[in-house]
């Protein structure tokens, strides 16, 4: 049994790190974890130890954000603590056989630091943004290092592009953070058509979200509603309570309201009514024709699902104009987005319109089908990723006496 240290850095990058964890933990390893930046909850729900105190940020960590995001990231110490948690790595970086890494420059720079023997999953990279992938500096030569004995990309695109540039391989063998998606059954009762409404998990950055998301629902054909043509089904974290939801809602015309016996809560404005899921996330993107979304790594499993995605632009600090321009680069052309200001009258009710013309061309238009499901492979690959990594690793590892 080999000791194997997690490095990751960000909220996607600590899902697929704890899916990952699973998998090698499954081939007999013993895993611990160090995120760098945010709590690691995705670690503490797999089972996985994580190493020394954690701290969350309004930002979600550093990373791609606006110009304020990165201003917060200064002002709450998110830069001393990431110096903090580097720190640490370097002290027990010699108790593990490997450190695995899951994310971009800063882990893989870290890793490098480590001097030990290392994996790493370029979750956030891809070759699709501009073509060529231009890797920041030192990646590239901390990637050329013969202790980076593994590295594996997100794409076929970036696998192929970065084993010519580092010259060495890179391997495309699918994405951990799909897995538990592709394989999830459950699903939501049948209707006509529906939209999932997805606002993203982080706070306050959710709340901000959720109210632009519902402005687009009230642009919506009241009639299509209320005759049960569309239901609207919102995905929402559990952190976000009912009172906090109320609170948030009753200002701007809506109400929380239960139905059958309290085990259905409904979002109501008039005709307008949007179901709420929690813990049901998986299910409302299995189910619905198309994903109104304003999050990360949710858009990227819903393009996986070959479903397609529209995109609704955020003020910030995650969701801005600038990260849904590099998410469509990123996903591909089954990605949508109308022009205009973020949050004004016009560009909700643009959204509302291409909406209605997705939702009808996903049931009728058989190219834009068959393109969903070329993208989901060529992006986001094939279930069991995660174990294909997991035994890719294994292999790198010396043999247990």
């Amino acid at each position: 049994m080999s000791r194997l240290l997690l490095l990751s850095n960000g909220h996607g990058e600590d899902l697929s790190g704890a899916l990952l964890g699973q998998a090698l933990q499954c081939e007999g390893h013993a895993v611990d974890a160090l995120p760098l930046v945010g709590k690691g909850q995705p670690y503490r729900d797999a089972g996985i130890a994580l190493i020394g105190g954690t701290q969350e940020f309004s930002t979600g960590g550093l990373g791609y954000t606006s110009l304020r995001g990165r201003l917060t990231e200064l002002l709450q110490g998110q830069v001393v603590y990431l110096l903090r948690r580097l720190l640490r790595l370097l002290r027990i970086a010699r108790r593990y056989d490997q450190v695995v890494v899951i994310g971009d420059v800063i882990p893989v720079m870290a890793a490098w630091l480590s001097r030990r023997p290392v994996a790493t999953y370029l979750v956030a990279y891809s070759s699709h943004y501009e073509g060529r992938l231009r890797l920041p500096w030192p990646c590239a030569e901390c990637l050329r290092s013969p202790r980076f004995q593994a590295v594996f990309s997100r794409d076929q695109l970036s696998a192929d592009d970065l084993s010519s540039q580092l010259r060495k391989p890179v391997t495309f063998l699918g994405n951990p953070f799909m897995d538990p998606i592709l394989r999830d059954d459950r699903r939501l009762p049948q209707a006509r058509r529906r939209l999932g409404l997805l606002p993203g998990s982080r706070r306050p950055e959710l709340e901000q979200n959720l109210v632009l998301l519902l402005g687009v629902v009230e642009q919506l054909p009241a009639a299509l509603l209320s005759s049960g043509e569309l239901q609207l089904d919102l995905a929402l974290v559990s952190s976000l309570s009912d009172a906090a939801l109320s609170e948030l809602v009753v200002p701007i015309g809506w109400s929380l309201k239960r139905a059958d016996q309290g085990q259905t809560i409904l979002l109501r404005q008039d005709t307008h009514r949007v179901q709420i899921h929690r813990g049901g996330f998986g299910a409302v993107l299995h189910s619905s024709d198309l994903l109104l979304c304003m999050a990360g790594t949710a858009a990227e499993q819903a393009v996986g699902l070959a479903r397609p995605v529209l995109q609704l632009v955020g003020r910030g600090p995650q969701f801005t104009a600038g990260f849904a321009e590099a998410q469509r680069r990123l996903l591909g052309p089954t990605v949508f987005c109308v022009d205009g200001e973020a949050g004004a009258p016009a560009t909700l009710e643009s959204t509302a319109g291409l909406a209605l013309e997705l939702l009808e061309r996903s049931q009728r238009d058989q190219q834009l089908k068959r393109r969903c499901q070329e993208e989901a492979l060529n992006r986001l690959g094939k279930a069991g990723g995660g174990s294909r990594m997991a035994a890719s690793i294994s292999q790198l590892l010396p043999l247990s006496e």
